[in-house]
């Protein structure tokens, strides 16, 4: 997952980092990738929840014959780069990037997934 820390959205709110990411999906792998992120597909998400990334989803779109998944979570914890590097190195997130990866495409210009730039976001306070 990228870094880069984006903006939190209000000052006296708790810091939660908003992060959106695409990334191409290999059309032979749709109905695979599907079903590893399904509901009966344990996967990863203790250890998303533990290194503090929360609202994981992750949606599928075919244009001009092309798959994309676009990503979205939020990060709710203090030090984003340290819990990144911690579940990184989580051998069972080892594990699931290596069934992963290999399906995925990234973009031009990119190794994984790549960031995308949020431009707004309407908070419901």
């Amino acid at each position: 997952m990228p870094t880069t820390p984006a903006m939190a959205d209000h000052p006296s709110a708790p810091r939660i980092l908003r992060f959106g990411m695409v990334n191409r999906l290999r059309a032979t792998h749709v109905d695979a990738y599907r079903a590893l992120h399904a509901d009966t597909e344990p996967g990863v998400r203790d250890l998303l929840l533990r290194h503090h990334i929360v609202n994981f989803s992750i949606f599928l779109h075919c244009i001009g014959g092309e798959w994309f998944e676009f990503a979205y979570y939020e990060y709710d914890g203090a030090d984003h780069a340290a819990d990144m590097s911690a579940l990184a190195a989580e051998p069972r997130n080892i594990d699931w990037l290596s069934r992963c990866n290999p399906m995925q495409q990234p973009l031009e210009g990119s190794e994984g997934w790549t960031l995308m730039e949020r431009i707004y976001h309407n908070d419901r306070r």
